[in-house]
């Protein structure tokens, strides 16, 4: 039964759940902190190397034309979401962590999941070349948009995007997305030969990240500063994030007067948070202790979208049956 309930979960939310546990048990300290740091960096600019391998410019050009449709959900994304964060940052700041509560704006600026927005959009009977366009181009807008955007929304509480911040996001994530695009169309053939090896290296460096930022938090005392209570309100927060995310980006798709395929891709790319660009992104801009205490309602928020897709994909697909 327990192999069965497994066998269902998608290895990424299992590869997180396993990344959580070993920090909280087994938190990388001291010294072997910087070499964890170091593997970690790695895995970050190997990350978006593949990202810029993997997304192809034919399929972003190819879509471009439709702005109603994209130009809508970039400023959902970027927009509608970033304030919600912000409201429920502003919310929370009296009774979680400051840092914890700093975590909603966080979540609020990312950019949309790439696989499993597709993923879902498909498997609910959306059209998948939207969703595929859509997650490039709010990936793409991510990368350079999300560190500012977030410092200007976040103010004092927040953090300086100085010369160094901004030296080492074009270090380890716009150069090494730039180099995959220049050599895409001479690696294509190795990364469709290889695709599963890349999905691999995908989650590793997804689950480095999240591993040595997590351990920062531990050692922080995240499972003691972070009350029962405190939980509960935490809790509270991504759900309600999970039902605004979900509801408005429904709705704004009909306001749109969107065709019912174009919908449920909208859906999905506007709903769902990536902890792809997330945990990557919080461990360039912070110490891996305050990264790993922003990423906590990422995490959840993470997981569970993941959870609430399926079923909602299935009853989407059914009523378009």
């Amino acid at each position: 039964m327990i192999a069965g309930l497994l066998s269902r979960i998608d290895w990424m939310v299992r590869l997180l759940l396993l990344a959580i546990l070993c920090a909280s048990f087994i938190p990388v300290e001291g010294s072997a902190r910087d070499i964890a740091q170091g593997i970690s960096d790695g895995a970050i600019f190997l990350l978006f190397l593949l990202n810029g391998m993997r997304l192809s410019r034919a399929d972003v050009l190819a879509g471009l034309g439709n702005w109603r449709f994209l130009g809508a959900l970039v400023a959902w994304c970027y927009g509608a979401m970033a304030l919600a964060g912000l409201a429920l940052f502003h919310l929370g700041a009296g009774i979680l962590p400051g840092v914890v509560a700093l975590g909603f704006l966080y979540l609020g600026t990312l950019s949309s999941t790439v696989q499993s927005a597709t993923a879902y959009s498909s498997l609910a009977g959306g059209n998948v070349a939207y969703s595929v366009v859509a997650a490039a181009l709010l990936n793409i807008i991510g990368v350079f948009l999300t560190a500012p955007l977030f410092s200007l929304l976040a103010g004092q509480q927040g953090f300086d995007l100085g010369g160094a911040a901004l030296v080492k996001i074009l270090l380890i994530l716009i150069l090494p997305f730039v180099l995959g695009q220049i050599i895409q169309s001479r690696t294509k053939d190795w990364m469709d030969r290889n695709s599963g090896i890349v999905g691999w290296m995908d989650r590793f460096a997804i689950a480095t990240a999240v591993y040595v930022a997590f351990s920062g938090a531990v050692t922080q005392g995240l499972w003691t500063r972070v009350d029962p209570s405190a939980w509960v309100v935490l809790l509270g927060g991504v759900v309600l994030f999970l039902a605004f995310g979900f509801y408005g980006a429904w709705v704004l798709s009909a306001r749109l007067q969107l065709a019912r395929p174009a919908r449920i891709a909208f859906l999905f790319a506007g709903a769902h948070k990536s902890t792809a660009m997330g945990a990557p992104l919080a461990m360039v801009l912070f110490p891996p202790a305050t990264a790993g205490l922003l990423m906590v309602p990422l995490l959840a928020y993470h997981l569970l979208q993941l959870i609430i897709s399926a079923p909602l994909a299935n009853r989407l697909r059914s009523r378009s049956d």
